[in-house]
């Protein structure tokens, strides 16, 4: 559409060039045959370059060639006395070759065009110095081409850059969705691993109650609570879900509702201190500490049933950070009549009666329930999130200390 516009205004100004040059001056007669001549010709030319804009039917060349020979018939033409209005036809062709791919092109028609103007004078009863116009006119048209081509330049690369900042946008909008359900991914295997090893010792605790103690009464309290523990489980991968949306509760309100559930579950003491004043975590950061506390006191209830667990939440100007502490070595043994969903499994590795469970028989690593691999897990989410893990014995007690930035994300 716009190219048969452009075309029309051209074809337009060649018929007002025409009326100018015939019905507005007298020429002598040699120059009204040349007038002539060079307007018929003008105007062969622009059909012949109208053609070649037609699909590919010219190449580079051919094309830039018959604009320079528009350019040097209006030229040579221009500078007799009263035929100056046809210069306009070099003008357009000037304009146009200056928007070409290679500046070369524009500087050939402008020099094609300004040299038949001063042949043309050699040839012409004109003022010299009035002449000079003709070039100058080529010039301005020159540079009118250049501004031409750096505008549609300019817009061809905003177009490029609007194009790859889709493509980025879409490419970012993936990696999104790829990053959510990584992180889904991870939700439910720690809340699964977390669930399944509680389970794994009411299990225990209900086998050896039948093996050790035939006691099936006990045992069906404990099948009962695994079974109420399961279902906990779910909706807990329910909740990790839904929070990865959403915003997670209160730091200190989650940890408060996790201590009461152990004491209810496994008989021990949770101790829970919040220092400095709580300050929203995003939610990434806030379930990699609670899926921490909970892999530490599943930990507890499986190697250190029915002693202490302490929790320090601790938020500093710079980060907050997550302590869990239990005696480590033999204790106190449990009662005579504990609750019936957390019977001491006697074959429990680091019980506290059992003879490795002294610091010196307790090894220091990140392990959890059945030697699985919990809190490595935990330590490699806290790093991607610029956070720490680090867990072992301290002063005779198991110590798992967790942080994290309070200014977002950190490069680990």
């Amino acid at each position: 559409m716009l190219t048969s516009v452009s075309w029309l205004i051209r074809a337009v100004a060649y018929a007002l060039f025409g009326a100018d040059l015939f019905s507005h001056h007298s020429y002598g007669p040699v120059e009204r045959p040349a007038v002539a001549i060079a307007y018929g010709l003008s105007g062969v030319l622009l059909v012949l370059w109208a053609l070649l804009n037609v699909g590919d039917g010219g190449t580079s060349a051919q094309r830039t060639t018959v604009l320079a020979l528009l350019a040097s018939v209006s030229g040579a033409v221009a500078v007799q006395p009263g035929a100056t209005t046809i210069v306009g036809v070099g003008f357009i062709a000037t304009i146009d070759a200056g928007t070409g791919i290679r500046r070369a092109e524009g500087w050939y028609v402008f020099g094609a065009g300004a040299l038949a103007a001063e042949v043309g004078l050699l040839f012409s009863s004109a003022d010299p110095k009035a002449a000079q116009g003709v070039p100058l006119l080529f010039a301005f048209a020159l540079l009118a081409g250049f501004n031409r081509r750096a505008y549609r330049v300019q817009a061809a690369q905003s177009k490029a850059l609007l194009d790859q900042a889709e493509r980025l946008r879409s490419e970012q909008r993936r990696v999104a969705v790829l990053d959510e359900r990584t992180r889904i991914a991870r939700e439910i295997h720690d809340v699964l691993a977390h669930s399944l090893g509680a389970l794994g010792i009411q299990i225990q605790a209900a086998r050896a109650l039948l093996t050790d103690h035939q006691d099936t009464d006990r045992a069906i309290d404990v099948l009962t609570t695994a079974q109420r523990m399961a279902s906990d489980g779910l909706s807990e991968t329910r909740r990790a879900v839904h929070a990865l949306r959403t915003d997670t509760p209160p730091l200190a309100e989650e940890l408060a509702r996790m201590a009461a559930t152990h004491e209810q579950r496994h008989g021990s003491t949770v101790t829970l201190t919040v220092v400095g004043g709580a300050a929203p975590l995003p939610p990434d950061q806030a379930l990699a500490l609670v899926r921490t506390a909970q892999e530490s006191l599943t930990n507890a209830a499986k190697h250190a049933p029915h002693r202490p667990v302490t929790v320090d939440l601790r938020y500093g100007d710079h980060d907050v950070t997550l302590t869990l502490t239990n005696p480590l070595g033999r204790g106190t043994p449990p009662p005579a009549d504990p609750p019936p969903d957390t019977p001491d499994a006697p074959d429990a590795p680091n019980a506290p009666n059992a003879p490795d469970a002294s610091p010196a028989g307790r090894t220091a690593g990140f392990s959890t329930v059945d030697g699985g691999y919990g809190l490595t897990g935990m330590r490699e989410r806290l790093l991607l999130l610029g956070g720490t893990l680090d867990a072992g014995p301290a002063e005779g007690r198991w110590k798992v200390t967790a942080r994290v930035p309070r200014n977002g994300r950190a490069a680990a």
